[in-house]
């Protein structure tokens, strides 16, 4: 039997094929089932990612699956991760079909996919705006609730950038199926983009798998941890140590000079070595035999058990794995793509592209160690170390606008970041303004424009202060929007993108991200900007930043005094 034709319909379906779709829904978890680890449910938009996107469809005879749907789902369920629909359907508000067709759609649906735990609509027109219409994250929202878990433990699959958008707005992670309908700027902008549906849960369940332990290995004694890079990087390998601090009964951390302050605020590190790398600093002094020398014999004295060396996917574990092996430890982990020879006992994988935090921890599993199940495996900080926050302030829920960076091409351009603080004091937004001892000129030019002005006044502690009693941060890709995503602070992220933001991004963290995803310095890792202008961050509109801010929930709370007009404090300020 067939569908019929008509103006409208798909093409033609045989029933025996749609049988085959329908086959029973009750996958048993087997072999391929993991601890709960990255997330808890997939969350996915209908049309045009689960069946194709036929316009405002109240016709069940009309659903058809994308190739592979059916499939792809049941391998979902089978490692345990709970399913769920979230859709806009503004075609209830616009009168094309009536609530009762929309659920005889989705039954269709459930009839050839499989039930789903749960369904989430928005029966809004974009005029009506409502909080649960995608971009807005209410669906996101409601749908984690209805599940029983928390945005930051959901993924959503999705076709377009609204979909993208909002998963990234709740803290959700985000995987856009392109179709022909979507906008080449919706792809660039993408945190991980797939083919199609089997290949967005062949992504899902391969980042599941890379932070899951072989087995359970036995409590061991010391072990050498290393990250030796900026406060940033330091940060984002904080779910890492935190896993190896799980399951050992010290943990040392080598780390370097610029990294430091960010690993005094990292829980589960007993004992930390400052020491400059320079096959790794960005400017590196010339190798001296001698404090190599040092350096090994230090080594030496930690009597770890293990070594593990975290590094960035553009550095070589292997000079540092020489020392380890040198200061006699006997067991060294690492991520390598370059023949290590002896260097190492586990020589890891990951694929390009996933987050930095889950890097690290794909590692440390690969090492013997995983996060408690009561440990979420975003970034965290020791919140007992920060200190008080500097005068002048103001009380909590202002919003941090951090201009500068120490990276050229991840800074927000001064005269952009002057118009924010215009436009957002002006709605009733109190602005902060931060920047480090050699920024104070650019802070006290951005913070005139209406907002207190803290530049040049704390070190990376006061600034993690600052930023935890704050609404949001507006940040370009630097360490203080790894700060807010350790803290639970929503962030504004003007993002360069000369890395990927899938990988960089701020991890599991409210996020609104702006600029220009697709500008000629994309991947290109530069530190100085390679085009005039700026322009993937110097086109943004200031009003977009309001934007971003409304979509996340933070409220103005600005007093009538401020609002009455723009007036800039100098007190101080924070470094970068």
């Amino acid at each position: 039997m067939f569908t019929p034709r008509g103006v409208g319909n798909p093409p033609p379906v045989r029933r025996d094929h749609e049988r085959d779709q329908c086959r029973s829904a009750r996958v048993d978890p087997g072999a391929d089932q993991f601890p709960s680890g990255l997330y808890d449910a997939v969350l996915l938009d209908r049309d045009g990612t689960l069946v194709e996107d036929v316009p405002y469809n109240g016709d069940p005879e009309k659903v058809r699956p994308v190739p592979g749907a059916r499939e792809a789902l049941d391998r979902l369920r089978a490692a345990g991760l709970r399913l769920a629909v979230v859709s806009n359907q503004s075609g209830l508000a616009r009168g094309y079909f009536t609530e009762r067709q929309m659920r005889a759609v989705n039954a269709r649906v459930e009839e050839l996919l499989g039930p789903f735990d749960s369904w989430q609509i928005c029966p809004h027109g974009e005029p009506d705006g409502c909080a649960c219409r995608k971009p807005a994250p209410g669906l996101v929202h409601a749908a984690a609730r209805a599940l029983g878990t928390t945005p930051t433990r959901c993924v959503l699959v999705g076709d377009i950038g609204a979909d993208m958008t909002a998963a990234a707005a709740a803290g959700a992670a985000g995987i856009l199926v392109p179709t022909p309908a979507t906008r080449a700027a919706e792809v660039a902008a993408a945190p991980t983009v797939a083919r199609d549906l089997p290949d967005a849960a062949t992504e899902i369940l391969r980042r599941v798998r890379l932070v899951a332990a072989p087995g359970s290995p036995p409590r061991r004694g010391a072990v050498l941890v290393a990250r030796s890079d900026a406060a940033g990087d330091v940060l984002v390998t904080g779910p890492g140590i935190r896993a190896v601090a799980a399951g050992a009964d010290r943990v040392v951390l080598l780390c370097g000079p610029q990294g430091r302050a960010a690993a005094d605020l990292l829980p589960g590190i007993d004992e930390i070595i400052e020491w400059p790398l320079p096959w790794i600093d960005a400017n590196p002094q010339p190798v001296d035999p001698h404090d190599m020398h040092h350096l090994t014999t230090r080594l030496t004295t930690t009597h770890a058990d293990e070594a593990i060396i975290f590094t960035s996917f553009h550095q070589s574990p292997l000079p540092l794995a020489l020392l380890l092996r040198i200061a006699g430890i006997p067991r060294i982990s690492a991520i390598s793509d370059d023949y290590p020879g002896t260097l190492l006992d586990i020589r890891h994988h990951v694929p390009t592209g996933i987050p930095e935090p889950e890097r690290a921890l794909s590692l440390a599993a690969a090492a013997g160690y995983t996060l408690p199940t009561d440990d979420e495996p975003g970034l965290r900080l020791r919140t007992d170390r920060l200190p008080p926050v500097p005068a002048g302030a103001g009380e909590p829920g202002y919003v941090v606008l951090h201009p500068g960076s120490s990276v050229e091409t991840r800074a927000c351009p001064p005269e952009l970041a002057t118009r924010i603080v215009r436009v957002l004091s002006a709605a009733g937004y109190r602005v902060v303004v931060t920047g480090g001892p050699d920024e104070r000129d650019l802070t006290a030019r951005v913070a005139a424009a209406g907002g207190v002005d803290l530049g040049g006044r704390t070190g990376l502690g006061e600034l993690a202060a600052v930023i935890a009693r704050a609404g949001a941060l507006v940040v370009g890709n630097t360490g203080p929007a790894h700060l807010a995503a350790a803290l639970g602070v929503p962030v504004v992220s003007l993002f360069a993108p000369t890395v990927p933001f899938g990988q960089w991004g701020p991890y599991r963290v409210p996020t609104v991200r702006l600029g220009d995803a697709g500008a000629p310095c994309r991947d290109t890792r530069a530190t100085r900007c390679p085009v005039p202008g700026h322009p993937c961050l110097s086109a943004v509109e200031p009003g977009r930043v309001l934007e971003a801010l409304r979509l996340l929930g933070v409220p103005a709370d600005a007093p009538e005094s401020v609002l009455a007009g723009p007036v800039a404090t100098r007190t101080g300020g924070v470094v970068g």
